[in-house]
């Protein structure tokens, strides 16, 4: 496995990972997470808020930098 790969790899997770958390979200109803009951695997919809924003946010910063790295081809 080479170093490109793995982080293709990373970049590819992070997307999808990226896409669905967004859908996830809910600005003012349930949004897609009411489909589910995933809001009920968290204390109270606050907390499920709060862990939602922060791997969000994980996640773009991952993204941005993996795209960065690969856009600058510092990895081959």
């Amino acid at each position: 496995m080479t170093p490109y790969f793995l982080v293709k790899a990373l970049w590819t997770f992070s997307c999808v990972s990226l896409v669905v958390l967004v859908l996830l979200h809910s600005p003012k109803g349930d949004g897609l997470g009411g489909l589910g009951g995933q809001a009920q695997l968290f204390t109270s919809s606050k907390s499920a808020e709060k862990t939602l924003n922060q791997t969000t946010w994980v996640l773009v910063t991952m993204f941005i930098a993996l795209t960065t790295v690969l856009s600058a081809g510092w990895v081959k």
